[in-house]
C-alpha cells in the first residue's frame, strides 16, 4: 500500500510541499524553546494515504535527528458506513 500511495503524482507533490513545511518550521519552533510540536495528516478512511504519508514525514524526520513517535489513531478503526443518500437528487420528488 505505501509504495502504491507514495507512487502516485497527487502524492509525490503534496508530500514535497508538506516537507518542505515542515522543515522550513521546524527550527524556529526549536528556537522558541518548544519541547514538541504535533503534525496530524488524516484522509477519509485513515487506513491507507494517512499512514504512508505519516510513516515518511517520521522516517524523514528521524535521519534529520528529530525524534519523533508516531501514532496511527483510526488506523485499526472498523470502517463505518457512510450513506450519501442525501447527495443524490430523489427521482421521486414533485417537480
Amino acid at each position: 500500500v505505501y509504495d502504491y500511495v507514495m507512487k502516485q503524482p497527487e502524492t509525490q507533490a503534496f508530500y514535497s510541499k508538506l516537507i518542505d513545511v515542515i522543515e522550513f518550521c521546524l527550527p524556529g519552533y526549536k528556537k522558541e524553546g518548544k519541547s514538541s510540536v504535533t503534525i496530524a495528516i488524516g484522509c477519509t478512511g485513515g487506513k491507507h494515504r494517512s499512514v504512508a504519508i505519516a510513516e515518511r514525514i517520521a522516517n524523514h524526520l528521524k535521519t534529520d535527528n528529530y525524534a519523533v513517535n508516531i501514532s496511527h489513531r483510526d488506523y485499526m478503526k472498523k470502517k463505518e458506513t457512510v450513506n450519501r443518500s442525501w447527495a443524490r437528487p430523489n427521482r421521486n420528488a414533485i417537480r
